[in-house]
């Protein structure tokens, strides 16, 4: 898990599938592939992306590096992102 960004309003986490680690309950599904959590710290809601919303995310991610966006950009981004965030922040 990486910290790809955080600020007064958001956080951004990478979660990644490590394939070597073997679930240490079996009852509780491990996580099928990466995805990224993106948490509203305004409204104490988060979002996970996977699959197609991932790759959508991770071009963001790319275009970002090659660009240099502003905390502004960034937060516009995540902003529209956070509009789909239905589950309350439980524990972070």
């Amino acid at each position: 898990m990486d910290m790809l960004y955080n600020s007064d309003t958001f956080s951004v986490m990478h979660l990644q599938v490590d394939d070597a680690v073997t679930p240490v309950r079996p009852d509780v599904p491990a996580l099928a592939r990466h995805g990224f959590e993106i948490v509203d710290k305004r409204s104490g809601k988060e979002i996970y992306l996977e699959g197609s919303w991932a790759e959508q995310f991770q071009a963001h991610l790319r275009a970002w590096q090659e660009n240099a966006p502003t905390q502004e950009e960034v937060e516009d981004t995540l902003a529209g992102y956070a509009e789909l965030a239905q589950n309350p922040v439980v524990v972070h």
